[in-house]
C-alpha cells in the first residue's frame, strides 16, 4: 500500500511541473521589470504565450497520457502474470484451509488432478495436513516423494494488506483479524537429481574393515597336520569369495588377520544377511574338532580414511572383547552388533595372564596406594576378586582399600571374617564417600568384575585418578571406562576370581594367600559357575586347584552360602509363579519384601529355573530401591547377553543382566517379552 501511494504522488507531481515553472517565469518577469521596463514587457508577452500553450497541452494531452499509463500498467501486469504462469518453478496459491486457488502451468502439469487439488491440496499430498500448514512467522518445509520424484515443498503464509488500507503495521492480533486476507504460497523444488547425486556420493564412500580369525592356533591344533594347509586354504577361499561378492579389496596382513575395503552401498547387503561369512566359516569341517570363528570390525561414515581405520580398530577390539565370533559396525558413537551366538573357546595358553600380571605388578609398585572396587550391589565374584588384588598390593607393601557400599547377604558371611580381624587393617573396607577423600593421582584404581563405568560401586572416583586397571570376564559394550592403562577382559573366563587366581601365580614368590582370602576367591568361582556346572574349562579347575592348595575350605564355603527360611520361601514362591513364554523362556518376578538382598535371590532363582526341561533361558525380575533388576541365565542355546543388551544391559552368553529405571514391574516384564518375540521373529535367537 505504501509503495502504491508513493507511485501516485510521483505521477501527480510530474503533471504539476508546468505550474511551478509558470510561477518561476512570472517571478523572473517581475524582477526584470525593476531593471528594464521594455525588456519586462517583451518577456511578459513570451510568458503569456507559454502559459496559454501549457494550458492547452495539459488539457488536451492529460487524458491521453493517463490512458497510456493505464495501458502500460495493464500490459506490465499481463507480462508479470504470463511470466509467473510460465515460470519453470512449480508455484501455487492456496487459501488458509489448503484449497487450491491458482497454480501455474508447471504446477498443474505435475499434480495432473486440478479438481482434487481445488477440493484440498491434501488430496494431492497426503503428507501435508492442516496441522502443518504454515503460520505468518514460520514457513512449512516438507520433503516428499510424488510420482517417483523427490520434492521439497515450501509453504509460506502471507497477508494481503492492500485489502485493508487502514492497516500499516503488524501486531500480535493482526493474524486473527485478517484470516480472510491470508493466502498460502506453495513452492515445489525438484530434488530428485541432487538426491541421486547425494546417494551416489554416499554409496561410493569407502568403508574400512578388519577381519581376524579368533582361534587360528587352536583350530589348527585340533586337526591332523596333513589337513592343516587344507583348512587354511578353505578359510581363505571363503573369505576371498565373500569379499568378491561385495567388490571389496582384501589383503592378508598376518596369518590370521585381514584388512578389506569396500563401497558403502554394499553395507546394507552385509547387514541384511547378518554377516553370513561368520556362519560360513564356522561351518567348515574337514575333521577339525574345533570350529573356526571370525571377528569383524567396520568403521562407517568417517570424515577421513584414518578416522575410518581408527573406527575399525575400535570395532574389532570390541568384537574380540565381547568374545569373538561376531561383527561390530562403528559409526561415530553408534555401535551395531551382529553374531556372537557361539560359546567362546577357552584359550589354553597362559601367556596373556602372565603378561598382564607383570604389568599389574609394575603399576602397583609405582603408586603409593591401591583402591579396588567392583560393581554396585557387589556379589561374591567381585568381592573375591577384590580380595585377590588386595593381597597383591599388601605383598608389594602398599596401602590397599576396597570400596563397598552395600553388603549383600551372599557377601556378608565372607566379609565378616575380615572385619575385626587383627590380620587386616580397620580401613580395609571403605564407603564411596570415604574413598573419594583418599583417591588422588598417586592412587592405582583397580576395577574388578565390571567394565561399564555406570555400573561401578563409585563412579566419581574414576575422575580422581589417571591410573585405572580393569579386570573382568564380562563381554564389553560400547560404554567403556576411558583411559584405562591396563585392561584385561576375557569373556571366556568363568569368573573374575579365576582370572585373578591366575595373576596371583605370576606376581612373585613372596605372595601367600591366607585361608580367608582363598575361601573368598574359591566362593566367587563356585557362584559364577553355579557349582562348576556353567562356563568351566581346564583353567577354571586349575585356578580352583591353586586356591585349594592355598587353603580354601569347601565345607566352610558351603555353610556360608546357606540361606534362611524367609529367603528359601521367596525362592519357592518365585519358582511357583513362573511363566513359560514362547515355550522356552521362563519369566518370573522375585518379590523380595522383607529380604535383605532380593537381587541375589533373583539370581539364584534364575539358575534354578534352568533345571526345568525345555527351558532355554530364564529371566527373573526383582524390584529393589526404585530399580528393576533382571537376572538372565541360559545353558548353551540362547545368548542372553544379546537379549540384555537390547534392554540396556550386558554380561556374557550364559549369564547376563540389566537394570531398568522408571518402569513398573508389568512394563518391565512386557519389555522382556517384546524383546524376545522381536528377536525370535528376526532370527536372532
Amino acid at each position: 500500500m505504501n509503495r502504491k501511494s508513493k507511485l501516485t504522488a510521483m505521477i501527480k507531481s510530474y503533471f504539476r511541473w508546468p505550474v511551478w515553472l509558470t510561477l518561476l517565469l512570472i517571478t523572473m518577469n517581475i524582477s526584470i521589470y525593476f531593471i528594464d521596463k521594455h525588456a519586462a514587457i517583451m518577456m511578459g508577452i513570451y510568458v503569456l504565450v507559454y502559459i496559454i500553450v501549457a494550458i492547452i497541452l495539459y488539457r488536451s494531452k492529460r487524458v491521453a497520457i493517463f490512458g497510456e499509463i493505464v495501458r502500460f500498467a495493464a500490459d506490465y501486469g499481463q507480462v508479470q502474470k504470463q511470466l509467473l504462469k510460465e515460470l519453470s518453478l512449480p508455484y501455487a496459491i492456496l487459501d488458509i484451509d489448503g484449497h487450491l486457488l491458482w497454480g501455474n502451468d508447471e504446477f498443474l502439469d505435475i499434480i495432473v488432478n486440478e479438481r482434487a487439488a481445488r477440493r484440498s491440496i491434501m488430496n494431492i499430498f497426503p503428507e501435508l495436513t492442516k496441522d502443518n500448514l504454515p503460520h505468518v512467522d514460520k514457513d512449512t518445509v516438507l520433503h516428499l516423494e510424488f510420482q517417483n520424484r523427490n520434492y521439497r515443498l515450501v509453504l509460506r503464509r502471507t497477508i494481503a494488506k492492500s485489502f485493508n488500507e487502514g492497516e500499516d503495521e503488524y501486531d500480535e492480533n493482526y493474524e486473527k483479524s485478517n484470516l480472510d486476507n491470508s493466502l498460502i504460497a506453495l513452492y515445489m523444488y525438484d530434488e530428485t537429481e541432487i538426491n541421486s547425486y547425494i546417494k551416489e556420493n554416499q554409496e561410493q564412500r569407502m568403508i574400512i574393515g578388519l577381519l581376524y580369525i579368533d582361534n587360528y592356533e587352536e583350530a589348527l591344533e585340533s586337526i591332523d597336520e596333513v589337513r592343516r594347509s587344507l583348512l587354511i586354504a578353505l578359510v581363505d577361499r571363503k573369505i576371498n569369495k565373500y569379499m568378491q561378492n561385495i567388490d571389496a579389496i582384501v589383503k592378508k596382513l598376518e596369518k590370521d588377520k585381514y584388512i578389506f575395503i569396500f563401497k558403502y552401498k554394499y553395507l546394507n547387503q552385509l547387514q541384511s544377511t547378518k554377516f553370513s561369512i561368520l556362519e560360513e566359516v564356522r561351518g567348515i569341517n574337514i575333521g577339525n574338532d574345533m570350529a573356526v570363528t571370525l571377528s569383524m570390525g567396520l568403521g562407517v561414515n568417517a570424515d577421513t580414511y584414518m578416522t575410518g581405520y581408527d573406527y575399525a580398530r575400535a570395532a574389532i577390539d570390541l568384537a574380540l572383547g565381547r568374545g569373538g565370533d561376531q561383527a561390530v559396525v562403528k559409526e561415530g558413537e553408534k555401535l551395531l552388533y551382529y553374531g556372537g551366538k557361539s560359546i567362546q573357546v577357552e584359550k589354553n595358553t597362559r601367556v596373556k595372564a602372565r603378561v598382564k600380571a607383570h604389568a599389574l605388578k609394575e603399576l602397583v609398585e609405582a603408586k603409593d596406594k591401591v583402591v579396588i572396587m567392583g560393581h554396585s550391589i557387589g556379589d561374591v565374584d567381585s568381592f573375591g576378586a577384590a580380595i585377590g588384588i588386595y593381597r597383591i598390593a599388601k605383598t608389594l607393601n602398599k596401602r590397599a582399600h576396597i570400596i563397598i557400599n552395600q553388603i549383600t547377604t551372599s557377601v556378608r558371611p565372607l566379609m565378616d571374617r575380615f572385619l575385626d580381624n587383627p590380620d587386616y587393617e580397620s580401613d580395609m573396607f571403605l564407603t564411596s564417600s570415604q574413598a573419594m577423600e583418599i583417591v588422588d593421582n598417586n592412587t592405582l584404581l583397580v576395577i574388578v568384575d565390571v567394565n561399564r563405568p555406570n555400573y561401578t560401586e563409585c563412579v566419581e572416583v574414576l575422575s580422581l585418578t589417571k591410573t585405572i586397571v580393569i579386570l573382568d570376564h564380562h563381554r564389553q559394550t560400547g560404554e567403556a571406562v576411558e583411559n584405562a592403562v591396563l585392561s584385561y577382559i576375557e569373556p571366556y573366563a568363568s569368573s573374575t576370581c579365576e582370572m585373578v587366581a591366575e595373576i596371583l601365580q605370576y606376581i612373585g614368590e613372596g605372595l601367600r594367600l591366607r585361608q580367608t582370602e582363598a575361601d573368598a576367591m574359591y566362593a566367587g568361582i563356585m557362584i559364577d559357575t553355579n557349582n562348576f556346572l556353567s562356563k568351566t574349562g581346564v583353567r577354571t579347575f586349575e585356578a580352583a586347584a591353586f586356591l585349594k592348595r592355598s587353603g580354601a575350605d569347601v565345607t566352610k564355603i558351603r555353610k556360608a552360602f546357606r540361606c534362611d527360611m524367609m529367603e528359601y520361601k521367596v525362592q519357592a514362591e518365585s519358582v511357583s509363579n513362573v511363566e513359560v513364554f514362547l515355550d522356552h523362556y521362563a519369566i518370573t518376578e522375585c518379590v523380595g519384601h522383607g529380604v535383605e538382598s532380593p537381587t541375589i535371590i533373583g539370581a539364584k532363582v534364575a539358575n534354578e529355573l534352568l533345571n526345568i526341561t525345555n527351558v532355554k533361558a530364564s529371566f527373573v525380575l526383582t524390584e529393589f530401591k526404585g530399580k528393576i533388576y533382571i537376572s538372565a541365565r541360559s545353558i548353551d542355546e540362547v545368548n542372553v547377553q544379546v537379549v540384555m543388551e537390547k534392554i540396556g544391559g550386558g554380561g556374557h552368553m550364559s549369564i547376563a543382566g540389566a537394570q531398568i529405571i522408571g518402569s513398573t514391574m508389568d512394563e518391565a516384564i512386557n519389555l522382556v517379552k517384546e524383546t524376545l518375540m522381536k528377536m525370535q521373529q528376526e532370527g536372532e535367537l
